[in-house]
């Protein structure tokens, strides 16, 4: 089984948003018993928190399905542990490579890259925009699924 971590700053928004749009992506393509799915934050803030109210109105505008939560903090046994780590910005990609000693297995990416583009997915806490960030989630999610499975 294929392991992903998703992780954000807080796991309130961007990697919950990736997350719940990556399981519906493995349930249409009938995936969903060969690659797990988790998310985690980087970060402290938001622990116990759960899903922020502007990525539930996202997903739902978008038709994802999602579930109640509580936001967690990735650990260091977690690199062991997932296959693929993908992070939001250079900041968790920072937090990433202090965690686990520099990444060396090379499991750390940013979401983004698997879609062709050398870029952050846009924290919606900062700038209030949950559709553009559903957007980005949607193009990394998809793009990382065809690398998966092709």
């Amino acid at each position: 089984m294929i392991k992903i971590l998703f992780v954000c700053h807080g796991n309130i928004c961007r990697s919950t948003m990736c997350e719940f749009v990556m399981k519906e992506l493995l349930r249409q393509a009938g995936k969903e018993q060969e690659i797990l799915v988790e998310s985690k934050a980087c970060r402290t803030d938001e622990i116990g928190s759960d899903t922020h109210p502007g990525t539930k109105r996202a997903l739902q505008a978008h038709g994802i399905p999602f579930s109640k939560r509580k936001a967690r903090q990735i650990q260091r046994a977690d690199y062991d542990a997932f296959d693929y780590i993908i992070a939001m910005d250079e900041e968790n990609m920072r937090d990433l490579h202090r965690l686990t000693g520099g990444d060396p297995q090379g499991k750390c990416h940013l979401l983004l890259t698997f879609a062709g583009e050398e870029r952050e997915v846009a924290d919606p806490w900062y700038t209030g925009n949950f559709e553009v960030t559903y957007q980005d989630a949607d193009k990394g999610c998809r793009a990382l699924l065809q690398k998966l499975i092709s």
